[in-house]
């Protein structure tokens, strides 16, 4: 925040300031390194680490929740330095270079994003479910120089690359990080990088467009990490239970969780793939406290009858982000575990997967919000039509400015310029608006609403009112075209196992809670509703369904 602001009048309830027609944050500045200190994401992370009072380097770091494999910090350390003077001694990369990787969670992982982090390489993460055409946009997008992979995904990546490509399954990997190498080398040339500098080239996930490369930089992390630490330093607790992430590493928020818990001296226990069942069981074996999750794992957790075979007794918080979760769900889950605090955030890739949060349990029972906005950020609510900021109250386009917005998109100036003003804010593309109190409430995606005649109708509103429906598992609504209305209203809906739930309970369960221009019109059941690794509903590929599951009727 400018020190300019002190002097403007800002509502000491909501940060609104009638002035500049800007929300500030109402958390307290976070101070940041100064911008001309030579530091890296990684290097600041573990600075921080390093001031903890609570020995964290006899803490355990990681584990392996399938085998209980783990690592403790100064092992952990030890092998990012060893791989750091690998990669630059025996491979040849140099700061600047991008480093491609494409892999499932494993405990190599976060090692590879430290070393290379703490070397100014450019890490550029992608999903190994991605088709090799796919693959090909993402590298046409970052141009790196080396690979890294598993040998199961590797015949997916082009041999192209100037440093070859690097296979982190094999025993030869394994015994690079396990080389005994002396320490003072370790440190001879350190590398100075400069807090600007792009430290990752992370892909957005496309459910508006074609796929595009957030470059992210060493602030943006940093000022990230800071507001973090400052709000758990007086929470630090010696040898606290693991937390575990669930989402995936190539996407922000399991990114930077890894590099959080590195700040807060956290252990992490990592899944390779995503079972809910597994996850229940390791949250039962390991004692979990705390976990990173998406909205659809929220909804499973407040309905799946599978809970009741495990003891979630360790359970403290769960964050959820990555899409907007409803109230009823909110609540469900609020009932069924109550000594668990759901804290709900929002964020982009854009803005380095944070943007607002909740903290404690006070700001927990705002269900249907996403929390107040993070440390050192701005916001505007802007009216899509003119342009005009806009109050409390009121819904409009949410841009965002602060240390933590990105630079830019890798090679596309124009995308870059039609998301990023002049002045810094970005433009997020959500409907949103502020309350009284400055909780931030997401209504939808812009290009996302659906044009009823005259009326605007957010597909995720009826998507949580769906699935409060004791009969439906998961729900998605997309517009669907209609002659007289233009589009209305269409509900891909999963029932419950041994659920007879028709079309037409589905639309009348809908028409009693909302206005008329609202109602859902047409119904198709589903096995699954197809989503992002972010847990963010892929509209796209049911809208191709609908109209080709209609053209085939005709």
């Amino acid at each position: 925040m400018k020190e300019t602001n002190r002097s403007l009048s800002i509502d000491p309830n909501n940060g609104f300031c009638n002035e500049t027609k800007i929300y500030y944050s109402l958390r307290p500045p976070v101070p940041l390194p100064l911008e001309n200190l030579r530091i890296s994401a990684a290097a600041h992370a573990l600075s921080l680490f390093h001031s903890s009072h609570l020995s964290p380097e006899n803490n355990t770091a990681l584990i392996d929740a399938a085998t209980g494999h783990s690592l403790s910090y100064s092992e952990f350390i030890r092998r990012v330095k060893t791989l750091s003077a690998y990669l630059t001694s025996t491979i040849g990369l140099s700061k600047g270079d991008t480093a491609f990787i494409l892999s499932p969670t494993s405990l190599e992982i976060p090692i590879l994003y430290f070393s290379l982090l703490s070397l100014g390489i450019v890490i550029s993460p992608a999903n190994p479910a991605s088709t090799p055409s796919e693959i090909s946009h993402q590298i046409e997008i970052s141009k790196p120089v080396i690979a890294f992979t598993t040998s199961t995904i590797a015949s997916k990546i082009p041999s192209s690359f100037r440093h070859g490509t690097v296979l982190l399954d094999t025993p030869d990997f394994q015994s690079v990080m396990m080389t005994t190498i002396d320490a003072t080398k370790l440190d001879e040339g350190r590398i100075e990088v400069n807090q600007f500098d792009p430290a990752a080239i992370l892909y957005s996930s496309g459910t508006t467009g074609r796929v595009k490369g957030v470059v992210l930089s060493h602030r943006n992390l940093i000022a990230l990490i800071s507001g973090y630490y400052a709000d758990r330093l007086e929470k630090a607790v010696e040898n606290r239970p693991p937390s575990l992430i669930t989402l995936p590493l190539f996407h922000i928020f399991g990114l930077f969780m890894c590099v959080r818990a590195v700040a807060l001296a956290e252990a992490v226990l990592l899944m390779k793939r995503f079972d809910f069942e597994e996850m229940l069981r390791a949250i039962e074996r390991y004692k979990v406290s705390g976990m990173p999750v998406s909205p659809p794992l929220v909804v499973a957790m407040a309905k799946s009858e599978l809970v009741e075979k495990y003891d979630l007794s360790s359970l403290e918080l769960v964050g959820c982000g990555g899409a907007p979760l409803g109230k009823e769900v909110s609540e469900k889950f609020a009932t069924r575990f109550p000594h668990v605090e759901l804290l709900q955030g929002y964020g982009l890739t854009e803005s380095t997967g944070g943007a607002a949060r909740m903290v404690g349990p006070d700001e927990a029972k705002r269900y249907g919000s996403v929390g107040r906005l993070t440390e050192n950020l701005e916001a505007k609510i802007v009216d899509p039509a003119t342009g005009e900021p806009l109050p409390p109250g009121q819904q409009g386009e949410l841009w965002l400015r602060g240390p933590i917005i990105m630079r830019g998109y890798a090679g596309d100036d124009k995308a870059t310029a039609s998301t990023l003003d002049p002045e810094g804010w970005l433009k997020t593309g959500d409907l949103c608006y502020f309350d009284s109190d400055g909780f931030l409430f997401i209504v939808d995606r812009l290009k996302e609403l659906i044009k009823y005649k005259a009326y605007q109708v957010p597909p995720a509103e009826l998507e949580r009112l769906l699935q409060s429906h004791p009969e439906i598992a998961d729900a998605a609504v997309i517009p669907y075209p209609d002659e007289d209305g233009g589009q209305i209203p269409m509900a891909y809906t999963v029932r419950k196992p041994g659920s007879n739930l028709t079309e037409a309970q589905v639309m009348d369960f809908i028409a009693k809670q909302v206005a008329p221009y609202k109602k859902i019109r047409r119904v198709a059941f589903i096995n699954s509703i197809p989503k992002n690794p972010a847990g963010k509903i892929l509209r796209r590929e049911l809208v191709n369904r609908s109209l080709s599951t209609a053209s085939a009727k005709l």
